[in-house]
């Protein structure tokens, strides 16, 4: 996998800051281990899925409901997957 340019990797972190702390926290603890693993395709999965409304996201980050409609990607599964496990 490619590393990501530091403007990107800022980029990214900037669109996962979100209005609840419980994303916050989730979105942060996958990036601080998965950041340099990202591919051009897994941060463009991740941008679309930033576009949820927080309480949305949160319920599919917290495995209450699955990734629906245009979020509903294999690529966008495996990223949901690994932020539920990252700790």
């Amino acid at each position: 996998m490619t590393t990501l340019p530091e403007l990107e990797r800022a980029r990214l972190r900037w669109r996962a800051r979100r209005g609840l702390l419980e994303n916050d926290l989730l979105i942060t603890a996958f990036l601080d281990r998965y950041e340099t693993e990202l591919n051009d395709a897994d941060v463009r999965s991740l941008t679309h899925l930033f576009e949820m409304d927080d309480n949305s996201l949160l319920d599919v980050l917290l495995g209450r409901a699955e990734p629906e409609g245009s979020y509903d990607t294999p690529n966008i599964h495996r990223l949901v997957n690994l932020i539920r496990t990252t700790k």
